[in-house]
Order: structure tokens, then sequence, then C-alpha cells
């Protein structure tokens, strides 16, 4: 089992950044992936970056050039740094994990709401 919990949502001016933070406990050695994803109001969820073992980030085409996933192993944190926010961004942030048994775990869930 993987307990995850997240911080760091809240409201902000377009053009504006947040970074979510996001820490792992329990079973942290089996964990293979670490990854954000965000539910709109009205859409389903999407993931927005994902990083795996090998350190790499992979983007949704909507937050290129404007987010980064980074993660610390030694923590057992990983953190998605949003740069240039749009109203478009606003969103429940969830962090994501899976093991090398295909099991996923999600945090709670972090409000986003990019606004004038």
């Amino acid at each position: 089992q993987v307990q995850l919990s997240e911080s760091g949502g809240g409201l902000v001016q377009p053009g504006g950044s947040l970074r979510l933070s996001c820490v792992a406990s329990g079973d942290v050695f089996s964990i293979n992936s670490r990854a954000w994803y965000r539910a709109a109001p009205g859409k389903e969820r999407e993931l927005v970056a994902i990083m795996y073992s090998g350190g790499r980030g992979n983007y949704a085409d909507s937050v290129k050039d404007r987010f980064r996933i980074s993660r610390d192993s030694v923590k057992n944190m990983h953190w998605l740094q949003m740069n240039n926010l749009k109203p478009e961004d606003t969103a429940v942030y969830f962090c994501n994990v899976r093991t090398s048994s295909a099991r996923e775990y999600w945090g709670q869930g972090t409000q986003v709401t990019v606004s004038s």
C-alpha cells in the first residue's frame, strides 16, 4: 500500500505560478512511476505529466513548456511546477503513483483556480 498526500493548490491570476507537492509513504520502494492528473468541471480526469524511473518527464500537449514534473526519491516526493497558468488550467489536481505490480494510488486532490 502507498499513501499520497498533496499540497500547494490555490487561487492564482492568469500568468502566475504554483507548485504542487506530493509526498508518498508506505511501500514506496515499489513505485515505478509518478504522475499528476487533473479533472476540470464537466471533464474526465486527464494525464498532465508523468515521470518514469528513468527520470524523464512526459507532458500533455496543453501544458508542455509551461509545467515541469520533478521528484526526489530519497524524500519520496514529487512536484508539479506550473508556470504561465491559464484559466483553462483550472481543475482539481491529483498526484498518482503506479507500482511495479501495476497498482495505482491517488492523492485526495487539490484545487487549482486560475482567475483574475
